[in-house]
């Protein structure tokens, strides 16, 4: 018996919704579970040196999380990776590994969970639900906590005319590294800005309007803390917009940059993006994805 399960990558924040929204790109890595007699891990693709291939490894823990969840024993696997999401670059390789682990092993236990059962014990590893709602549920969605505990998954459409540049560059950022340059306490004026700013990114979003989207995309409680971990930002930010983009974010924690821009400039916007970085020196790679609305799917073999 063994399984495929395909995870999206994911981008998150989108400027002024931090820790609350996210989107899945049709960007993906695969992970192939098996029974086995012994426990075997194997990457190909994308960093696949950089993967560990021991029972350090995030899927395999997350694996051994869902049995230890469930009261049964774990069986011994085969694990084969095969990735195309970049590792901390800020789209969601984590998120990949942890629902990846977590549905490959409640596949191998007949299914015993619920989505939403698995979607709850990801958000409780990773830690905040913005990048893996996304990359369970598919689409943007917009992540709140209800009155009781628990989360409300408000999945908001996308509109076509809203096309995604990304520059990827050739460094890392950690999440825990960009997670400890954000102060401890803000401004009620900035709390006030992010919570106007994110509302108008909702409609922003879904009517495509340029002006709404131009304003929306503003943040004060990351990014600005941020922007100082990822050289060159604000010569790629002045490239982007100087070729048309309505906006640009950092993806997730960073470092990777993201362009919101109409479909018949998208990809003369990423070019201006890799360019900007080029001229300081610096490798990147262009990326001009769209929102995966499927999320995590998976095939019997």
């Amino acid at each position: 018996m063994s399984f495929v399960v395909t995870v999206p990558a994911t981008t998150s924040n989108l400027g002024p919704g931090f820790d609350c929204l996210g989107a899945a790109l049709n960007l993906y890595n695969k992970f192939e579970f098996a029974v086995s007699e012994e426990l075997r891990i194997t990457a190909s693709g994308l960093f696949a040196d950089k993967i560990a291939k021991n029972k350090n490894n995030l899927i395999y823990q997350s694996f051994e999380q869902f049995f230890d969840r469930i009261g049964k024993p774990k069986p011994v696997i085969s694990l084969g990776i095969e990735t195309q999401v970049p590792l901390a670059r800020g789209l969601g390789s984590s998120a990949t590994a942890i629902i990846g682990g977590l549905v490959g092993g409640n596949l191998l236990a007949g299914s015993p969970l619920s989505q939403n059962d698995l979607l709850n014990m990801a958000i409780e590893i990773e830690g905040h639900p913005d990048n893996v709602a996304p990359a369970m549920l598919g689409g943007c969605q917009l992540i709140a906590s209800k009155l009781n505990g628990g989360w409300e998954y408000c999945a908001l459409p996308w509109h076509e005319q809203v096309s995604i540049a990304l520059a990827i560059p050739d460094f890392e950022l950690s999440t825990s590294k960009a997670r400890q340059a954000l102060p401890k306490q803000v401004a009620l004026k900035d709390a006030v800005f992010n919570a106007s700013h994110l509302a108008l990114l909702t409609q922003a979003l879904i009517t495509a309007n340029p002006d709404w989207l131009q304003s929306a995309l503003q943040d004060r409680l990351h990014q600005p803390y941020r922007q100082s971990l990822i050289p060159g930002m604000e010569a790629v930010q002045t490239a982007a917009i100087e070729s048309g983009a309505y906006g640009l974010v950092i993806s997730g924690a960073g470092p990777t940059l993201l362009a919101l821009g109409s479909p018949d400039r998208i990809n003369s916007i990423g070019d201006a993006m890799v360019n900007a970085w080029q001229g300081l020196g610096m490798i990147a790679q262009k990326q001009c994805l769209s929102i995966a609305t499927d999320g995590t799917t998976f095939i019997e073999q």
